[in-house]
């Protein structure tokens, strides 16, 4: 438990390079103070003390506005940055060094009492806003869009933008999310469409020009009448 607290406390060093103290990490960081909430409120969930688990769980809830339920299992080097708006649910699972911005759900797609919550990988990073939704697994050193929505299994060391999330990037590297230098797969797409609209215009006016030359020619070799 003691080298979880300071791999947790180590991750708010590495990861953002506005903090400057240990009283700043202590006092002012509602992602730090949330994971400590849901370390003690899983140990009570886990030794089947689940209303003083759920109790605690929802005063970290209250005084964050981080919400993690007492059931997710979370790994070491546990960061949210701001933190404000993250849901996390109950059969959630989340590997070691995962970053979260503030925004970020982990949602279920059921009702049923069954693992319904997404489980993430070592070192993957989630952008502010994004949803991850359903029982699957996002691999390794993956990361993943502001805002973008992901159904569906994630592969190790990919980048996911957009609504519905599609990979585009593979062999991403560890690291955080650089935003400006994304793929727009819509803009790609776009793009793809107007070389194919060019080509098509090239085409019909390349028919055009040969159908005039054999329209001339044939005009030039028909026989001229006598004048009388």
């Amino acid at each position: 438990m003691l080298q979880t607290f300071k791999d947790d406390f180590k991750a708010v060093f590495e990861r953002d390079p506005a903090v400057r103290n240990i009283a700043e990490i202590i006092f002012c960081y509602p992602g730090f103070h949330a994971i400590l909430f849901h370390r003690l409120a899983h140990a009570l969930w886990q030794r089947k003390f689940f209303f003083v688990g759920r109790l605690t769980s929802h005063l970290g809830r209250f005084l964050t506005g981080i919400e993690i339920h007492p059931g997710a299992k979370i790994g070491r080097g546990f960061f949210i940055d701001h933190g404000m708006g993250v849901v996390i649910g109950e059969t959630a699972e989340i590997g070691d060094n995962c970053t979260l911005y503030h925004g970020v759900t982990l949602g279920g797609t059921s009702w049923a009492k069954e693992k319904r919550h997404p489980t993430l990988g070592n070192n993957v990073v989630i952008g502010s806003g994004a949803k991850i939704l359903g029982p699957f697994t996002v691999g390794d050193n993956s990361k993943i869009g502001s805002n973008s929505v992901v159904v569906k299994e994630v592969p190790p060391n990919s980048t996911v933008v957009g609504v519905p999330g599609r990979i585009v990037m593979a062999g991403a590297q560890k690291g955080d999310l650089e935003h400006g230098q994304l793929p727009d797969p819509e803009a790609k797409a776009i793009s793809c469409l107007f070389d194919q609209i060019q080509s098509l215009e090239r085409k019909v006016r390349e028919l055009t020009e040969e159908q005039e030359r054999l329209r001339a020619g044939l005009q030039g070799s028909a026989p001229k009448k006598k004048v009388s």
